[in-house]
C-alpha cells in the first residue's frame, strides 16, 4: 500500500464540475436508506448473542443521540427537537435508561467500550447535573478501557459553566465545535449567531483542560455566503489551529427539510461561487500545513487522523473518519443507528415511537439490515477506496475468495469515463484513486455500489461538491 499522507492533492474544477453529482456519504453500505422493516428487533438480538459467542471480548463503540435544541440553525438536517425546556431531557434520559437496560441484558457481563461519542441535536443542550447522570447510567452498564476515545460535539453558544470539566472528569478527550462561518450576515441568514471570541473561548478551555483532538465544522455553500467572508472566516479559524477541520457542502433541500425553507433563496450563492469558496478554502488549508484526509475532512500532521492515513489504518464510521479499528457500535436514543457484525438496526426517528417501544419493554427498533455476502465485500470496496484511496486487488482476492475482475466486471466498465479523465487508475493490481480524483472519491465509490446501479436513482442524495 502505497504512503498517502503526502500524497499531492489536485484541485481540478473542471473535472470536479463535469463529474459532480449526488451521493451517499457511506457513512455505512449499504446506506441507511437501504434499510427495511421487518423482525429487526429478534435481527439485532441474535446479532449480539452471536457476538457474545465469537467475540465476547472486543470493545464496542458506543454512541448516544441527544436531538434537542433550543434553537434551529435554518441549515441543519440532522433529527433534531427545538425547544427550551430542559425537563425534556430529563424525560428523555428515563427512556435512554429503559433502553440502555434493555441492551445490557444481552450481556453476561459489563461490556467493555473504547469509543463512545455524543451526537445530536445539541449534547451541551442537557445541564451539567443532566450529563453526571447519562454518564452514571452508560458506566453503570459498561466497562470503558483506560484509554477509550471520547468525542462530544459542542455548541459553544450553548454550554453550561463547568460542563467541559465535568466531561473531562469522565474522560472526555475530544470536542467537534460548530462553527460553520463566522460572517454576521451569514450567521444571522441562517438562524446561527456565534461572535468569534466565543468559539475561541471555548476551544482554549477545552485545550487547558487537556482535550487532544478539537475539530472545527465549517460549512461552504450557505446563504449570503461569498469567496470574500470564507476568506476571512479561514484567516481567523486558521489562528486558533484546531487538529482537524471538517468542511462541508452545504446541501440545500427545502422539500426534505422543513427549517431549510426560511432560507431565501436569492441569498444562495451561484454553483461557480461556490466552488471557488471550495478551491479556496482547499487551497488555504494545504497551505496553512494540513493534510487532505478524504471527503471533506482535514486535519495536522500530528494528528491521529493524519498518522491513521498515512499507516493505512483509516476507518469510516457513522461519525465519518476515525483512527480506531472497525468495531461493533451500539447506538442509543432516537434514530441512532446500531451496528453489530453483519446488521444495521436503526432505531425510530419519531419520538413518541422510540418512547412507545420502551414503554412495552423492547428495543425502540424500527428498520434495519442483515449484509449479505455481496454487501460485505462492497463495503469493504468502498471502504478501501474512501479510506486509503485504493484497492490493492491480489490481497483483496485472497481476503474474499473472488476474482476481482470477473465478480466486480460490471462495476469496471462503469469506471471507465473516470479512467478516461484521469480520477482513477485501473490495472491488474489495483484500483488506485489519482491526486485529482481524491475530491471525487466518492463518485469513485459509488460506481460500486450495486443498489445504485439496480434499484434506484441518486437523485434524494445531496451533491457530492
Amino acid at each position: 500500500m502505497q504512503s498517502t499522507h503526502l500524497r499531492p492533492v489536485e484541485f481540478d474544477a473542471a473535472l470536479i464540475v463535469k463529474h459532480d453529482g449526488s451521493g451517499p456519504r457511506y457513512t455505512s453500505y449499504p446506506t441507511a436508506d437501504r434499510f427495511v422493516t421487518g423482525p429487526v428487533v429478534q435481527q439485532y438480538l441474535t446479532a449480539l448473542q452471536k457476538r457474545q459467542s465469537e467475540r465476547p471480548q472486543a470493545a464496542l463503540s458506543l454512541y448516544v443521540h441527544l436531538p434537542f435544541c433550543d434553537t434551529v440553525c435554518y441549515y441543519c438536517a440532522c433529527n433534531k427537537i427545538a425547544t427550551k425546556d430542559r425537563a425534556r431531557a430529563d424525560f428523555y434520559l428515563d427512556y435512554l435508561e429503559k433502553e440502555i437496560a434493555l441492551v445490557r441484558e444481552q450481556f453476561t457481563k459489563q461490556p467493555e467500550v473504547s469509543q463512545l461519542h455524543l451526537g445530536g441535536g445539541t449534547p451541551t443542550f442537557l445541564t451539567n447535573l443532566q450529563l453526571e447522570r447519562l454518564m452514571a447510567m452508560l458506566h453503570a452498564a459498561f466497562v470503558f478501557t483506560e484509554r477509550a476515545e471520547c468525542s462530544i460535539e459542542i455548541d459553544p453558544r450553548r454550554l453550561n459553566v463547568g460542563a467541559l470539566e465535568l466531561l473531562a472528569k469522565h474522560g472526555f478527550n475530544r470536542m467537534s465545535i460548530g462553527v460553520q462561518d463566522l460572517d454576521p450576515a451569514v450567521q444571522k441568514a441562517v438562524n446561527r449567531i456565534q461572535p468569534p471570541e466565543v468559539t475561541q473561548s471555548v476551544l482554549e478551555q477545552g485545550r487547558k483542560l487537556g482535550y487532544r483532538s478539537v475539530n472545527l465544522d465549517l460549512i461552504y455553500g450557505l446563504p449570503k455566503q461569498s469567496v470574500q467572508t470564507m476568506e476571512s472566516t479561514l484567516s481567523t479559524v486558521l489562528q486558533w489551529r484546531p487538529d482537524r477541520i471538517a468542511l462541508y457542502s452545504y446541501a440545500h433541500l427545502p422539500e426534505r427539510f422543513m427549517p431549510q425553507r426560511r432560507i431565501e433563496t436569492e441569498d444562495m450563492p451561484r454553483p461557480a461561487e461556490k466552488l471557488a469558496m471550495l478551491k479556496l478554502a482547499v487551497t488555504t488549508l494545504l497551505e496553512a500545513g494540513y493534510v487532505y484526509i478524504g471527503m471533506d475532512h482535514f486535519a495536522l500532521p500530528e494528528d491521529e487522523l493524519a498518522i491513521a492515513l498515512d499507516e493505512g489504518t483509516l476507518q469510516r464510521n457513522f461519525q465519518g473518519y476515525a483512527t480506531q479499528a472497525d468495531c461493533d457500535l451500539i447506538a442509543l436514543g432516537v434514530s441512532a443507528i446500531s451496528r453489530i457484525g453483519d446488521t444495521y438496526a436503526q432505531n425510530h426517528r419519531d419520538l413518541d415511537e422510540y418512547y412507545a417501544a420502551l414503554d412495552q419493554g423492547v428495543l425502540p427498533l424500527s428498520k434495519g439490515l442483515t449484509m449479505s455476502a455481496d454487501d460485505l465485500v462492497r463495503r469493504a470496496v468502498i471502504h478501501d477506496l474512501l479510506c486509503q484511496s485504493e484497492i490493492m486487488i491480489p490481497a483483496f482476492e485472497k481476503q474474499w475468495g473472488i476474482r476481482f475482475n470477473t465478480y466486480f466486471a460490471p462495476d469496471l466498465q462503469q469506471l471507465l469515463d473516470l479512467q478516461a479523465d484521469g480520477l482513477v487508475e485501473v490495472t491488474d493490481e489495483a484500483i488506485r484513486i489519482t491526486h485529482k480524483g481524491r475530491f471525487l472519491a466518492r463518485i469513485v465509490a459509488m460506481r460500486f455500489d450495486r443498489y445504485l446501479r439496480e434499484t434506484r436513482s441518486s437523485a434524494k442524495y445531496s451533491k457530492v461538491i
